[in-house]
């Protein structure tokens, strides 16, 4: 079984959450041009000043998602 892995963009600023919620349609975009077996995106709000956008990758995927897109960080997701 294959790892998962959340892609993260980081976004400052008092724009933060429209930025990163905008960023969500691009990376929506790129799965569907790219036809990857990705169905999860998202953003997140956590606080005035600061909001991500990640999509979740397995080990096969993240190589050319990480080269194409280059997200801030990564993390590992449990479970």
């Amino acid at each position: 079984m294959s790892r998962k892995i959340k892609l993260i963009w980081d976004f400052r600023g008092p724009a933060s959450e429209k930025t990163a919620q905008h960023h969500e349609i691009h990376l929506k975009e790129y799965i569907a041009i790219e036809k990857l077996p990705i169905d999860i995106t998202g953003f997140e709000s956590l606080n005035d000043m600061y909001a991500i956008a990640f999509m979740v990758v397995t080990d096969e995927n993240m190589l050319q998602v990480r080269d194409a897109l280059k997200p801030h960080r990564g993390e590992l997701v449990s479970g």
